[in-house]
């Protein structure tokens, strides 16, 4: 009766466990990358074309530590799931275990006898045999288990020195970049800023679109002609940040309003650049928007960002496509608050929001025609 018992216990234990992610790995991943992205700065600081270069740092950087803090977030969410399938299966164990002691304390002509006679001892011999290998095979099941959240927590523990070096990193290669763009004087510039025009075209404007239409009369000179049309490009466009689409045009916000344009979701201090060949027709506080950049990638096509908190070149230079055009504001990564994130699963990472608003002709269209992003 009792090696039944153990049967049905080992059998039980030894019923497969959904397969899982490997979290650990992915964190390694992200923890490979921040390292590769700590030598691409030493080797940024050095190179020909620093702002290009550094700009690439920058970017790597944030996607480390995005990679890091889901890796992270992965590791603790698999971690307290082992734990929970460990804690829940303690007394089953133990209970196997209790009657697998019996019966090794039994003397082996004991053993051999059952009160069923031959017959019984025969099935007792098969139940036996089926039982070993299910058996062997949920101890192996849970020793790899326990060396699993071992390894969790060891990663965890060293992803804390990996996060200070990357945190470190990243605020140094945003100040080497600012400094490489305010150093760089080779850009081609289209036109001459009037500021006097352009403060009365401010004060006399009530609306962005007002504004928009009024930007040819802000210029004092044309020194290049139009820019080459990029209608070939129309939809397969970057997004000039790294984050998620949070409002698409014309979804109403809180307050009911709709707007023409995009709201995209962003991490603190994420780096913003142009998405394409752009000049710069506009930069500076405008209206209630904050910071606003006005890129023209070609003549009648207007790309108005808003929201940014650093501004990067001078209005009438052209930009190379993936030139950085500013910072979002907020508060920059802090350790504390990426572990703490990580083992609460939870968190509001992308605070910051970047409006986009698209004008072909004086007239908004919706920017996900120009952009590739998922439009699901």
């Amino acid at each position: 009766m009792k090696l039944l018992r153990a049967t049905l216990i080992a059998l039980t234990l030894a019923m497969p466990v959904q397969a899982q992610d490997n979290p650990g790995a992915t964190a390694q991943a992200a923890a490979d990358r921040l390292r590769a992205a700590s030598q691409q700065l030493d080797k940024a600081k050095s190179a020909r074309d620093r702002v290009k270069a550094l700009t690439a740092t920058v970017q790597a950087f944030e996607t480390g530590l995005d990679a890091m803090r889901e890796g992270l977030r992965l590791a603790a969410t698999r971690e307290d799931v082992l734990s929970r399938q460990l804690a829940a299966r303690d007394g089953d164990i133990a209970e196997l275990l209790g009657v697998l002691q019996t019966i090794s304390r039994a003397p082996a002509p004991v053993l051999m006898a059952h009160p069923d006679g031959p017959a019984g001892a025969v099935r007792s011999g098969m139940l036996v045999a089926e039982m070993t290998p299910a058996l062997t095979a949920r101890a192996n099941a849970l020793r790899r288990d326990v060396e699993e959240m071992a390894l969790l927590r060891n990663l965890q523990e060293t992803a804390t020195d990996d996060l200070r070096v990357a945190l470190t990193g990243v605020q140094n290669a945003r100040v080497a970049l600012s400094q490489a763009i305010a150093d760089r004087k080779d850009l081609p510039q289209k036109f001459t800023q009037d500021p006097v025009r352009t403060a009365i075209l401010i004060s006399s404007t009530e609306t962005l679109d007002a504004f928009a239409g009024g930007l040819s009369k802000i210029t004092s000179s044309e020194a290049l002609g139009p820019l080459p049309d990029i209608a070939d490009l129309k939809g397969t466009l970057p997004l000039p940040i790294e984050g998620r689409i949070l409002r698409r045009a014309g979804e109403a916000d809180a307050a009911g309003i709709t707007r023409p344009g995009i709201l995209i979701a962003a991490r603190p201090r994420s780096l913003v650049t142009t998405p394409t060949t752009a000049t710069i027709r506009y930069h500076g506080p405008l209206l209630n928007y904050g910071n606003v950049v006005i890129l023209e990638p070609q003549a009648d096509l207007l790309f108005i960002l808003t929201g940014l908190d650093v501004l990067y070149g001078e209005m009438g230079q052209v930009l190379p496509a993936g030139f950085p055009v500013g910072l979002m504001g907020g508060n920059s990564d802090q350790l504390d608050e990426i572990v703490s994130q990580a083992g609460e699963g939870a968190g509001n990472t992308r605070s910051e929001t970047l409006y986009i608003d698209v004008r072909e002709d004086n007239n908004s269209v919706d920017p996900l025609d120009w952009f590739k992003a998922d439009k699901e």
